[in-house]
C-alpha cells in the first residue's frame, strides 16, 4: 500500500478536495449519516478508486457486470469497500454479478425473473447475509430506459419480499426524464 501511496498523491490531490466538497455539501442538506455517497467509477482505473478509498470514500457503484467483477477481485485488499451495481440487469447476467467481492447492493432489479435469478445466484456465491436491493422505476415511461412501469412497482416489491429470501428490499431507484411534467402523463 505505501508503494500506491507515494505514485498517487497527484491523484489524492485532486480527488481529496473533491470529495470534502461534496461531502460539505450533503452536510448541509442532511445528515451524511441519512445520505449515502455512491462514486460511480465507471471505465476509471484501480488507482483511482484506490486514491478514493484511501481519500475516505468507501462506496462505489458499476454500470457494468464485467467491469465491476473484474474491479471487486483486483480491490478485495480494501476490505472495507461496498459495491453498488447501478446498471442494467439481465437474468443471464445474474450469477456473475452474484460471485463479486463485497457486492453490498443492487440498485437495478426490474422483473420478478431478475429477482428470482438474483436470489438464486446470491445464495450460491453470496457472503451468508442478506443482499440489499432496490426496485427500478421507469417512472417517465421512457422506452430507452430500464425499470419496470410504476404501476408495476407493488408487484415486484411484494414478490422480493415474499419469495426472494436472499435479498433484502431496501428502496427504489428511478431516473426520470429532463423536465418531465407529471401533469401531462397518460
Amino acid at each position: 500500500m505505501k508503494r500506491f501511496l507515494s505514485r498517487s498523491n497527484s491523484l489524492m490531490s485532486f480527488i481529496q478536495p473533491n470529495l470534502t466538497l461534496i461531502r460539505d455539501q450533503i452536510a448541509k442538506v442532511k445528515s451524511e449519516k441519512l445520505v449515502r455517497l455512491v462514486a460511480v467509477s465507471k471505465t476509471k482505473p484501480h488507482s483511482y478508486i484506490e486514491a478514493a478509498y484511501e481519500a475516505g470514500q468507501h462506496v462505489f457503484g458499476e454500470n457494468y457486470i464485467n467491469e465491476l467483477h473484474e474491479k471487486s477481485h483486483a480491490l478485495e485488499h480494501l476490505t472495507d469497500i461496498k459495491w453498488h451495481f447501478i446498471g442494467n440487469l439481465q437474468k443471464k447476467n445474474c450469477p456473475k454479478l452474484t460471485q463479486c467481492k463485497n457486492l453490498a447492493v443492487v440498485e437495478t432489479v426490474d422483473s420478478e425473473k431478475v429477482a428470482k435469478a438474483l436470489n438464486n445466484g446470491w445464495k450460491k456465491n453470496g457472503n451468508g447475509e442478506l443482499l440489499s436491493v432496490f426496485v427500478q422505476i421507469n417512472t417517465s415511461r421512457e422506452e430507452q430506459k430500464a425499470g419496470c412501469m410504476p404501476e408495476e412497482t407493488t408487484n415486484l416489491a411484494d414478490f422480493i419480499n415474499s419469495d426472494c429470501d436472499a435479498l433484502a428490499l431496501k428502496g427504489v431507484m428511478t431516473i426520470g426524464a429532463f423536465g418531465y411534467d407529471w401533469s401531462k402523463r397518460d
